[in-house]
């Protein structure tokens, strides 16, 4: 799962920019459920504090693909992604 998360975070988190609107959407009160549609992931909100974080392929064809996927609760989510944020020099948020 490790892996997962770190992958995730490399495609996600790569600019101030995605990493405020990817931390305004898991730690918002007003969205209790919902997508969030990445670069490559999708973060799904199932409730105020649990996520479901799934790579998508999307075909010519339409058809989609999932090929894994990592279910986080808000605290730990939103500590990796200001870890992750930090690291890369952004602005973090508490």
């Amino acid at each position: 799962m490790a892996n997962l998360i770190e992958r995730f975070l490399d495609d996600e988190i790569s600019s101030q920019e995605l990493f405020e609107s990817i931390y305004d959407f898991v730690s918002s009160f007003h969205i209790r459920s919902g997508e969030f549609e990445g670069n490559y992931y999708i973060i799904k909100k199932m409730d105020r504090d649990n996520f479901i974080i799934f790579p998508e392929n999307v075909f010519p064809d339409n058809h989609r693909e999932i090929p894994n996927c990592f279910s986080i609760y808000k605290d730990e989510l939103i500590k990796i992604i200001n870890s992750h944020a930090k690291k890369q020099g952004f602005n973090v948020r508490s």
